[in-house]
């Protein structure tokens, strides 16, 4: 992975801490050829790994991509999945039936017959192939080298013990699209735990790493342990602490956490992304 990836929570409306920022930036990049924009900054400074949310607005971005193959040779995205508010909009405006011919795979009679014989198996694991199919459509003819689990299943498996499906969403992206698994937490000591007792080496994990223990469920010293102990492959999010920090002191703590592969963060403009990676690759150093 890059050292320095930028994300998309800016884009959408994502605030962790003010819902007006969160409005304003809702309103700013309500085009889609806002976000485009920012994206093109970004790869003007030497960012070409994008992170994003499987958000319905992708599917317009994905196609500006795809139209524009030789301008973004070089750019990668690592999806991560499921975005769950799509979903739920979809069956408020749409209905059940509506939902599944929106998302669902092109052959959506073989998916809602596998979908009807995982309810009567019980096989979870038919709809964790489902689910991953339905949201890859979006990124199909684009470099997705790293798709990330979201840490809204992926701490859900966690709390219910059924472990086995990180197994087998590790095997499905490899053999299906090539590429690697990654999963997203709220709970880093516990996910290593659990991916570690069904088999999978040095996986790629996404949590929150950030000098004053924001959403780093268990604390900052648990962490600072499992980064400098366990065999992973640390990606840095909100290091920022949603705005709490002063860009100086969290890049240079999360720096100093040495065996952190990534950095991942927004920036809605471009003077502020190339002040973000110059100090991560300045503290990297």
């Amino acid at each position: 992975m890059d050292r320095v990836i930028f994300g998309d929570n800016q884009f959408f409306g994502v605030n962790h801490l003010s819902d007006e920022k969160s409005r304003a930036q809702a309103v700013r990049f309500k085009d889609d050829a806002a976000i485009i924009k920012v994206i093109d900054d970004a790869i003007d400074i030497g960012l070409n790994t994008f992170m994003c949310t499987t958000h319905e607005r992708m599917v317009n971005i994905c196609e500006h991509i795809r139209k524009n193959e030789e301008q973004y040779k070089d750019f990668k995205i690592y999806p991560c999945m499921p975005y769950a508010h799509k979903y739920a909009n979809a069956v408020t405006e749409l209905g059940i039936l509506g939902t599944l011919k929106k998302f669902m795979p092109d052959n959506i009679m073989g998916t809602i017959s596998k979908g009807s014989l995982a309810l009567v198996k019980t096989d979870f694991l038919a709809f964790m192939e489902m689910l991953v199919d339905a949201e890859m459509k979006t990124f199909k003819g684009i470099n997705t080298p790293v798709i990330f689990l979201q840490n809204v299943l992926v701490d859900l498996i966690l709390g219910l013990g059924m472990y086995d499906i990180f197994r087998a969403y590790h095997e499905y992206i490899a053999k299906k699209y090539n590429a690697e698994a990654g999963y997203i937490t709220m709970n880093l000591p516990a996910l290593l735990d659990a991916l570690e007792s069904v088999g999978i080496e040095n996986p790629i994990i996404c949590s929150s790493i950030n000098k004053i223990g924001f959403r780093m469920s268990g604390g900052r010293d648990v962490y600072e342990v499992c980064i400098k102990t366990r065999k992973f492959r640390p990606l840095a999010m909100q290091v920022l602490a949603a705005g709490a920090l002063r860009p100086e002191e969290a890049f240079e703590y999360v720096c100093e956490q040495k065996n952190i592969e990534s950095v991942l963060f927004g920036s809605s403009t471009k003077s502020h992304i190339k002040q973000n990676k110059e100090l991560i690759l300045g503290y990297s150093k």
